[in-house]
């Protein structure tokens, strides 16, 4: 543990490099409360995206490290911001006019348009903990309806009020003039309605913690602070729940990142401790665009799931987090078999450069063996010149090439054979585009034809990738316009896998029937 521990407190990876800026925060003093708390947020307007699991992931990863080389004990809290008032219908949803004569309602005061839960609120909710609880994460719930109503924020709201001016100057400063000139930290839910109100405070008493403010129609009203009658705007809101829960840590995505000073303000305002934060790179979709709840654009975790396993899901999600990254259905063979690439190379990696591999975080340590003989992206085009449409045809080919692999002993094969025959049917097959081959490349294809069929020694990856090199070595310069010919001819793809390994896994026989239909022009 102790090499470890020194490894760690060394290590580059940025779990690490996280972790070890907590370990300087509690350096003089363990925490009060006697543990670091960490903290995500999550907003339940819309479906739970891709980019919730990721926040979650990578503050799960940052905790691990952290407790490598620190001894203090951790939480870590899902916050759901569930009484937030919605404020447009999201695209992506049933019963759209239910939900729009709801509209400034608060999540968990709106009726579910799915008909499963007692709020459409509390259904986010139990998606976004479905989720997580499938990834295995350990964390605890927190709604803000119930934390608001049961009295938990009570505190910090009567604190609120008695420096309402302070935090009002915090917050007007980042204020446009028109914004400002109706804006108040208080949230009022109307007694009548239900609704979540923006209106100004005519009147903050902080002696009996009370708001006093005129409704749409002019009528007067006063309410306490606290019980749940009052919440925050989203920005204090942030502020407060830190100080609240003296939260140590939470990251958010680069569009937080200008009202990060607003924050920490507000926190300290109120007697926090601002947290240790770590800002991240948006997701984008195919065009580029921020993925967005309400609009359902990107992936959803169900999606990615639905093609491959949840680890190489995790795998995206640590590399380069302050980076822009296209979240897109041509990144999962990609994200599969680099994956795996990491496993195969992590038993023969020293200590350190362990702790840099991707796969230490993900497995938090206990690294599995990969049992994926087969690449992700072979296996893709396997199954789409075999016309695979289950995994047992893809397992016949499969047998051939690793006689020593079976569905038992190979379980993250056979899942993925699965996987490629959904991807390849969903994906590949509808944009598959064949073309003739140039006399040039006809002139290759029937050397390499020629060469397979009076092969007669071992099918073997390397033997069979030097005949291919062999027939347009000569041929073509640079060598790669041959491989990309054979992708494009054969496959109907402009890149594919290492050619002699498919010929190995897909057949002698076979590969030489398939180059038969491509110079005859029957694939396309």
């Amino acid at each position: 543990m102790t090499n470890l521990r020194d490894a760690a407190l060394n290590s580059k990876a940025w779990p690490f490099e996280e972790a070890r800026k907590l370990v300087k925060r509690y350096e003089k003093a363990p925490p009060e409360k006697g543990h670091v708390l960490f903290e995500t947020g999550y907003g339940p307007s819309g479906l739970p995206h891709i980019g919730t699991f990721g926040e979650v992931l990578r503050t799960t990863m940052i905790r691990r490290a952290f407790e490598v080389i620190s001894d203090i004990p951790t939480r870590l809290i899902c916050f759901s911001d569930d009484m937030d008032g919605m404020r447009k219908v999201p695209e992506n949803v049933p019963n759209p006019e239910m939900l729009q004569a709801n509209l400034q309602m608060p999540l968990t005061a709106v009726p579910d348009p799915f008909g499963t839960h007692d709020s459409f609120g509390g259904h986010n909710n139990a998606m976004l903990r479905r989720f997580l609880d499938t990834f295995g994460f350990e964390y605890e719930f927190y709604s803000a309806t119930e934390f608001y109503k049961t009295g938990r924020f009570d505190e910090t709201l009567l604190r609120a009020t008695e420096r309402y001016d302070q935090i009002m100057a915090v917050m007007l400063k980042s204020l446009r003039d028109e914004r400002a000139a109706t804006y108040s930290i208080f949230l009022p839910i109307h007694p009548e309605t239900g609704r979540v109100l923006y209106v100004p405070m005519k009147d903050v008493n902080a002696k009996d913690g009370t708001i006093t403010f005129d409704d749409e129609e002019g009528r007067e009203w006063t309410l306490p602070v606290t019980g749940g009658n009052v919440k925050f705007q989203w920005k204090p809101d942030f502020g407060a729940r830190w100080a609240a829960l003296d939260v140590d840590f939470e990251m958010y995505g680069k569009d937080h990142s200008t009202n990060t000073p607003i924050y920490d303000r507000i926190c300290e305002i109120l007697g926090g401790r601002k947290p240790e934060h770590f800002t991240y790179e948006l997701f984008l979709d195919e065009n580029g665009e921020k993925i967005s709840k309400s609009k359902g654009n990107g992936l959803t975790i169900d999606e990615w799931l639905s093609y491959a396993a949840t680890e190489s899901l995790s795998y995206f999600m640590y590399l380069k987090p302050k980076t822009a990254k296209r979240l897109w259905w041509d990144v999962i063979p990609k994200a599969v078999d680099e994956y795996h690439q990491q496993l195969r190379a992590f038993p023969d990696q020293d200590e350190a450069t362990q702790l840099n591999n991707p796969v230490w975080h993900i497995h938090g340590g206990q690294v599995p063996q990969s049992h994926m003989v087969v690449p992700f992206s072979m296996l893709l085009n396997l199954a789409s010149v075999s016309s695979a449409e289950d995994k047992d045809q893809m397992w016949g080919f499969i047998r051939r090439y690793a006689p020593q692999a079976s569905p038992e002993t190979h379980p993250d094969l056979d899942q993925a054979a699965g996987f490629a025959v959904r991807y390849y049917n969903d994906f590949v097959k509808p944009n598959k585009t064949y073309r003739a081959p140039t006399d040039l490349e006809r002139e290759a294809l029937e050397d390499l034809r020629a060469q397979l069929a009076a092969y007669d020694g071992p099918v073997e990856d390397e033997a069979l990738q030097s005949l291919v090199y062999a027939a347009g070595r000569d041929r073509f310069d640079p060598l790669r316009d041959w491989f990309k010919a054979l992708y494009e001819v054969l496959l109907g793809a402009s890149q594919g896998p290492r050619f002699g390994g498919f010929i190995a896994l897909y057949g002698l026989q076979e590969s030489i029937a398939l180059i038969d239909k491509g110079l005859a022009g029957e694939l396309g």
